[in-house]
């Protein structure tokens, strides 16, 4: 892998991680289309170690709120009193929204890797999965706040997410639309949505670093990691800032035509070059 690819790689990565249009379906099929000829399990762990980069964008962005939230945590365990004050109920909630994403990914693992190496069917379901959008602008209430947020609701979102391990999914979209199903405003759904990546995001990087350390030749790929991961970074960073702006003013739907026309779109690609 050249430092081009990687750095165009990362690119996209930072572009659609945060935004409801599947960045693991973008990295799968972009080497497809555009003819790139790279090892395959080298790829896999290396698309995933990519968002570490939208990692260091959303502890930049939310560095504050964090640090209130792991604070307010410590507090409570110290005190005993874990739901005492709102970051630390928040904290909480983040912890019951990873847990069936975990319990998923750790389960079925091969399962979803093995997806991974499917384009057609990535393209199927990046398309496919519009629906969700479009049933969550229609169905959801859009009128509670994030402080209203139930550990029931943290439950099914986090279902929601794991949802997103089958690649094309998109982990934004699902939980976002997750939020909206539980009646959550768009700018708050979208913010629960960015913490809760961040135990996922972090989880993902250490396995596939591990996984990616047990690549033959290895350190050849560590320049355009740099490069890739530092664009994603960047470039996530700006997108966490744009989707909280436009989620103020306009729908998902946008999004919702978008994974259709791209999913399709590449979906005849691949279908006319097998």
């Amino acid at each position: 892998m050249t430092i081009l690819q990687a750095v165009l790689l990362g690119i996209v990565q930072g572009l659609t991680e945060f935004l409801p249009v599947s960045s693991t379906a973008h990295l799968i099929l972009l080497p497809h289309l555009l003819g790139w000829q790279l090892q395959a399990d080298a790829v896999f762990a290396f698309d995933v170690l990519l968002q570490l980069g939208t990692l260091a964008a959303v502890l930049i962005y939310f560095r504050r709120e964090l640090y209130e939230i792991a604070a307010a945590m410590l507090q409570g365990i110290v005190r005993r009193t874990p739901w005492q004050t709102a970051p630390a109920r928040l904290g909480w909630l983040l912890v019951a929204g990873t847990i069936p994403a975990v319990v998923l990914g750790i389960a079925l693992k091969p399962f979803f890797e093995a997806l991974h190496q499917q384009a057609e069917v990535v393209a199927g379901v990046l398309a496919g999965t519009a629906v969700l959008i479009f049933g969550a602008e229609y169905w959801g209430r859009r009128e509670r706040p994030l402080a209203s947020l139930t550990a029931v609701d943290a439950l099914l979102i986090g279902a929601f997410q794991a949802s997103a391990l089958v690649p094309g999914v998109s982990r934004s979209a699902a939980t976002i639309c997750g939020g909206l199903l539980r009646g959550l405003q768009r700018p708050d759904a979208a913010r629960f949505s960015f913490l809760l990546s961040v135990p996922v995001l972090a989880g993902a990087g250490v396995l596939a670093a591990a996984d990616l350390a047990a690549t033959p030749n290895v350190s050849a790929l560590l320049l355009p990691l740099l490069a890739g991961t530092l664009a994603s970074m960047l470039v996530g960073l700006a997108s966490i800032y744009w989707l909280l702006s436009f989620l103020q003013r306009r729908s998902l739907l946008v999004f919702g035509w978008y994974r259709i026309a791209a999913g399709l779109l590449a979906l005849g690609v691949l279908l006319l070059r097998a």
